[in-house]
């Protein structure tokens, strides 16, 4: 039988400082392909080679992937700054549209880091520039040096809403996340819930109320490790049975409503 798709948001590279791709990492297809058991399928998120309408014909679910690139800041009505860093305006065509999409119809979504804030400014939400920034919340950037093992360890606990849609899911009400990411929540979009918190009060863990199928998202990297970790895997094997009822035409996955 073939596996549903899921639509995985790639992100626009340059290579070797000249040669345009669209990238996405591989660990990211690893997640998709053995722990939520679909088929993932690298999206070259620009309206110039694709249309919302046409993704969501062609894919299940979609993976909003984390990535260098911010949302500009134009997309919540504020001006850039050096502190906003670098853009990707033809990813932010694709998916703000698409996120509004999918949780109006009850398409899976699952967003990872830029995808999280993604699904917050396309609802309506703001973003801050540069968590570090603000007085009382600590780094939460990738570490500057280090083995890829050690940049996406373990850095600090998320505490869930106490019966909340996440602290059922993962059975646990505090966990550890890796942590590699500038930007944060400032205002909540139309109906997005937090339910995740740092312990700096970041934002890290959000859902959209009474959207018909699975929206969940995080500020951390579950993608790191996915088959082992004992956060990431129940995160991604929800999410790839959000994807397969989709497929399956059953009714959307609807367990986040009843937080």
């Amino acid at each position: 039988m073939t596996r549903p798709v899921v639509g995985i948001i790639g992100n626009s590279y340059l290579m070797n400082d000249q040669y345009p791709t669209h990238a996405g990492g591989t660990m990211n297809s690893d997640a998709v392909s053995n722990v939520s058991d679909c088929l993932p399928l690298l999206i070259p998120a620009d309206p110039r080679y694709v249309s919302v309408d046409e993704l969501l014909e062609v894919c299940d679910g979609f993976l909003l992937t984390g990535g260098r690139p911010n949302v500009h800041p134009e997309e919540y009505g504020e001006p850039a700054t050096e502190a906003h860093g670098e853009f990707d305006r033809a990813r932010d065509a694709i998916t703000l549209p698409l996120v509004r999409a999918c949780a109006e119809r009850g398409q899976p979504f699952f967003g990872i880091c830029r995808g999280f804030q993604e699904v917050n400014v396309a609802l309506g939400g703001t973003l801050y520039p540069e968590i570090r920034d603000l007085p009382g919340r600590q780094n939460h950037r990738m570490p500057p040096d280090g083995t890829l093992e050690e940049k996406f360890a373990l850095r600090h606990v998320v505490k869930m809403t106490e019966g909340g849609v996440f602290h059922r899911l993962l059975g646990a009400a505090e966990v550890m996340t890796n942590t590699l990411h500038g930007q944060g929540i400032k205002t909540l979009g139309e109906n997005v819930v937090i339910d995740g918190h740092a312990p700096d009060g970041t934002p890290e863990a959000i859902y959209v109320k009474d959207a018909p199928g699975f929206t969940l998202s995080v500020q951390w990297h579950p993608e790191w490790d996915a088959a082992n970790d004992p956060v990431s895997r129940p995160l991604f094997q929800a999410f790839g049975h959000a994807v397969h009822a989709w497929a399956e035409g059953n009714e959307a996955t609807r367990f986040q409503r009843t937080a």
